[in-house]
């Protein structure tokens, strides 16, 4: 009886991910196919390309996976602890990719520019984080911090943990920025009040409330540009 097994060796070299990474460069390649490339193998029954396809079916997708912990991924058969944590350390390493900070002075101008710079960390998280941007007098980024983890559907901050992380680094003003898990950033009622108790207290203190953005999937909105603050 012909066995079935499949691992890397039987697949063509024009199908393998790292001999098509060499020739066409990473971007030609899908999702499954770099996920084959951090694991390296696959098991006695499958490709490491059929275990990362396997992998992306059951997470739920790149999205869910990214978010998943050590445990949840060895749940997935021929997840080990080895492949797990060769896993998580090419997302971490993306995510701190995301956070570089360049060598100039990254100055936002436009919703657009504080929504670029933390789009790619906050969209795939399942739980709400609320960001703050500190900006000097010329609107040069000079800190960022995460001050709350919520819920799935809610974040919860005090405007003196705010203009606390704002006054330690002698901040002119603030931008707020926080992720929606759903995908949809339409702010909410509670994101509203949070921006206006925000703003009331940035006047008492001298520190402007600029903006406050909700990050989307690939979406954002800016409750300075829809008029709510």
């Amino acid at each position: 009886m012909e066995s079935s097994n499949l691992t890397l060796r039987d697949v063509p070299n024009e199908e393998r991910p790292r001999e098509r990474m060499m020739q066409y460069g990473a971007q030609a390649l899908s999702n499954a196919e770099l996920l084959a490339i951090l694991l390296r193998t696959g098991t006695y029954q499958e490709s490491a390309v059929h275990l990362a396809q396997r992998i992306l079916s059951q997470s739920g997708g790149l999205r869910s996976l990214v978010d998943m912990s050590l445990e949840q991924l060895t749940e997935i058969k021929g997840i080990g602890a080895a492949k797990g944590l060769q896993v998580q350390a090419g997302i971490e390493l993306g995510r701190r990719l995301a956070r570089v900070t360049m060598t100039d002075p990254v100055t936002v101008r436009t919703p657009k520019d504080a929504a670029d710079l933390l789009m790619e960390e906050l969209r795939y998280l399942q739980k709400e984080h609320f960001v703050c941007l500190f900006l000097n007098t010329k609107n040069h980024v000079i800190g960022q911090e995460t001050l709350s983890m919520g819920s799935l559907n809610a974040s919860i901050v005090h405007p003196r943990e705010v203009f606390r992380a704002a006054i330690k680094r002698s901040s002119a003003s603030l931008i707020c920025v926080h992720n929606h898990p759903s995908g949809d950033p339409t702010p909410s009622p509670e994101d509203i009040q949070l921006t206006q108790r925000l703003v009331e207290a940035g006047d008492i203190v001298g520190i402007d409330v600029l903006d406050h953005i909700v990050i989307g999937d690939r979406k954002f909105v800016s409750l300075k540009e829809q008029g709510l603050m």
